[in-house]
Formats: C-alpha cells, structure tokens, sequence
C-alpha cells in the first residue's frame, strides 16, 4: 500500500538523476564512476541467445560458432553499438556476424528475433527461470547457450546514500532482493 513504481528509461550510466533525486533507485550493471552511490548485488547474469521457435539454427544440431555467424542478427544497444559481448569470441576464431538491425532494448531484440530469422544476444534473466523449454518457448522463442564464451556480469541496485536510512527505500531494497534471490538463486 501506499508505494507507486515508475519505471524511468535510463539512457547512460551518469548518476547525476541518483544524485539530484530524480530516480531513487537504479537496477542494471555498474558502470557510473560516482563514489558516492551505494551498491548491492542482486545476481549473477550471463548472456544466451534466442531464436524463433522453429528456426533453422536450432533445428540442424549444436549450434557452432560458425553455423551462430552465418546468421542474421538483431542487436540491443541504447547507445545504437554494434558490438557485442559475442564478438570478441568470433573474432578469435576469425568470425564476424552480419547486424541489419540495432534496437534500443532487449525486449525489442526479442520481439524481432520472435517475428523473424534474426538472432538476438541477451540476458539470461530476460528468459525467467527457464532458458529454452518451458517458458522462453511460450515467448515464442527458443533460447540456446552461446558456442562462444562471453563474461557473465552482475546486476545490482544503486542508489544514493541519502536513502540508506529511508524506511520506504530500505523495504524497496530488501523487496527486491528477496525476489531476485528467489528467481536467481
């Protein structure tokens, strides 16, 4: 009772709305250089891939690094990069990936690689608790461990330290923490 959650579009990593109160609280990977705001891990995420169900990757076998850079693919990125985590993988086995489409988020990423043959890269936290069967399949899409390796990243929460004693802030906080320790233990 009494809360009301908004969620704000957060295009970069300053922390100049943390630090003028114009968001409370920050869930994402780390990437401010403001030492003042205060952290805490909520989990461990790594990335996957996802493809519609039924597509061709996943229905001829493993899915190799080569048979992964022939496809088309579908790219998240706010900042409208190119580059992925995946990438540097390729490249070390002299692959490179062809990207007809940027889209601003992993949801879009998602619907797209549900529409199309595009193949989108994305957290594993985007699939729920399931990565390919149970629930990415009633998404619509099929998602499938990476044929190369990428690093696995933390999400935390970030706030500023004006809110540590807020009892409000303190039960969002310890709210959010429970449910993600619950669905990423």
């Amino acid at each position: 009772p009494h809360v009301r959650l908004r969620f704000a579009p957060k295009p970069d990593k300053d922390a100049r709305p943390l630090r003028e109160g114009l968001i409370d609280l920050e869930i994402g990977v780390l990437g401010t250089s403001a030492p003042e705001v205060r952290t805490q891990l909520l989990f461990r995420d790594r990335y996957v891939g996802v493809a519609r169900t039924g597509h061709p990757l996943l229905a001829a076998g493993d899915v190799t690094p080569e048979r992964y850079a022939a496809c088309r693919h579908v790219v998240a990125s706010r900042e409208g990069d190119v580059a992925e985590a995946v990438d540097d993988g390729l490249a070390a086995l002299g692959l490179t990936r062809p990207v007809p489409l940027v889209v601003p988020g992993y949801p879009d990423a998602m619907r797209i690689a549900r529409r199309s043959d595009l193949v989108a890269l994305v957290p594993r936290s985007c699939l729920g608790n399931a990565l390919a069967a149970d629930h990415a399949s009633l998404l619509g899409l099929e998602g499938f461990e990476l044929p190369v390796r990428t690093p696995d990243f933390n999400v935390s929460a970030i706030w500023h330290p004006r809110l540590d004693a807020d009892p409000g802030h303190r039960w969002l906080r310890d709210t959010i923490m429970a449910v993600c320790k619950a669905a990423y233990p």
